[in-house]
């Protein structure tokens, strides 16, 4: 079963009739997220969850942006830790994927490339860390990885991350957006910023089996699949 109806849950849609797992994509996705009643929210919903389904594998998608030094004390991945901790102390069986920046089909104009392309098409000035890097992964990526560990079973009880192996400055990012729609932004930088440091090692073998490639093209061929210009 699926629980959620954003652009995850959607990804997952096969998995709704499947009575081994209970794929919990229904929580908190903004990063720059911090009003209290979402977390509470999530919380909540997500122990109803472990109480009435332990006899399925919990799979629940948490954030790389734990690996973050700038993100360290947000209330958006205290409240991610927390939702981890509370999985691995009352359900039996779990998978929790730290996810990097998902790239999809979705209305949520807060994920970090929506804000992008947004700010960039409307000429609308908008600050940039010049020294920050984010990592950026297609959705389908994701979800061949993810389900290649659930169905074959290749983990249990783990924590793993699902990213590119490579991060993005936020520069070649903007840049590229830029290229792909012939237009220019007016961006502001700012000469702060950091990215996150993920290991991507077991991951990887997985890319690998299903030749997926995350050359220098990577995100610009993202663009075109999601945003046609």
């Amino acid at each position: 079963m699926v629980i959620g109806t954003g652009m995850i849950a959607t990804e997952f849609k096969s998995y709704q009739a499947d009575d081994n797992f209970v794929i919990f994509a229904s929580g908190v996705s903004d990063s720059t997220h911090a009003r209290e009643e979402a977390f509470e929210r999530e919380s909540k919903l997500l122990n109803e969850i472990i109480e009435q389904h332990k006899d399925k594998v919990l799979v629940y998608f948490s954030t790389c942006s734990i690996y973050d030094i700038s993100m360290k004390n947000s209330a958006y991945v205290n409240h991610k830790l927390k939702m981890e901790e509370m999985i691995i102390r009352f359900h039996n069986r779990y998978m929790i994927f730290r996810l990097s920046n998902v790239v999809g089909k979705t209305g949520n104009q807060n994920t970090v490339v929506n804000f992008f392309i947004r700010n960039i098409l409307a000429r609308q000035p908008f600050d940039v860390w010049q020294h920050a890097s984010r990592n950026i992964i297609d959705i389908d990526d994701m979800y061949r990885a993810c389900d290649e560990i659930l169905q074959k079973k290749l983990y249990t009880n783990t924590i793993l991350n699902i990213a590119n192996p490579h991060n993005y400055n936020v520069l070649f990012i903007i840049e590229t957006i830029e290229t792909h729609f012939k237009t220019k932004g007016n961006q502001i930088l700012i000469p702060k910023g950091s990215g996150p440091i993920i290991d991507t090692s077991i991951v990887d073998q997985i890319f690998r089996k299903f030749s997926i490639n995350f050359g220098p093209d990577y995100f610009s061929k993202l663009l075109q699949k999601y945003f046609p210009a």
